[in-house]
């Protein structure tokens, strides 16, 4: 089985060539599923930080949001994608407020997808005959300290300045741990507040086969722009 996993697009603020990137790498490698590490929208309008008063509000910020959505949920109409702190706002908004669950939308809903196909979970773990695969959208930073607290592999988003695969043996099996980068437009205004870093985002997207976890960096070149081959 040949995982495809992509994170933290943080729609409508994505990298211009994400959609192109993601086209690429899905007819290179015909992936038999499709986890979605979470960030998925990014939900700026509805902060608990501050807002730029710059970008749009929450309708049209989500309006175009949907948009990029739709986009993604041609490219891969069947999808499991894990809650997190940006994709979930919604539901930590309600929480925050107090508001009951059952008069907010369901997130597929919200989105506008097919709630059949596209699944959000708290977290996930996917087995085939080669092991078992943990999917979260961040737990340590350090994704080895992540794996080997759970006891197998594992693969986790969040962190856009880490782009890495971690190995660790016990005298069970060897096993990893895997943190798998974003696909953000740093030059956007809904990620000023990462500027004084000097770290910078790392773009790509990961894959497992036969048990291996696999990185695919998204090469940029000067324009800030996809060298349009992986």
């Amino acid at each position: 089985m040949k995982i495809l996993i992509i994170s933290d697009l943080h729609f409508p603020y994505a990298h211009k060539d994400s959609l192109p990137f993601l086209q690429a790498v899905k007819s290179w490698l015909k992936p038999d599923r499709v986890v979605n590490i979470g960030d998925e929208v990014d939900y700026h309008a509805i902060s608990f930080h501050d807002k730029d008063p710059d970008l749009d509000n929450a309708t049209q910020e989500l309006l175009k949001a949907r948009e990029d959505i739709k986009k993604l949920e041609k490219l891969f109409p069947k999808m499991d994608l894990l809650h997190s702190n940006h994709g979930s706002l919604v539901f930590r908004k309600r929480k925050y407020h107090g508001l009951p669950n059952y008069i907010i939308k369901d997130y597929a809903d919200i989105l506008d997808v097919n709630k059949k196909n596209w699944k959000w979970h708290d977290n996930l773990l996917v087995t085939d005959k080669f092991g078992s695969y943990y999917f979260v959208h961040n737990m340590n930073k350090d994704p080895l300290k992540s794996s080997m607290s759970i006891g197998t592999n594992l693969v986790q988003g969040h962190f856009h300045t880490d782009f890495q695969v971690k190995y660790w043996s016990s005298p069970e099996a060897l096993r990893w741990g895997m943190t798998v980068g974003c696909l953000i437009d740093k030059d956007s205004m809904a990620f000023a507040y990462s500027r004084v870093n000097i770290r910078r985002p790392i773009l790509g997207c990961a894959y497992i086969e036969n048990g291996i976890p696999n990185l695919i960096p998204m090469v940029l070149e000067k324009g800030n722009r996809w060298i349009g081959k992986i």
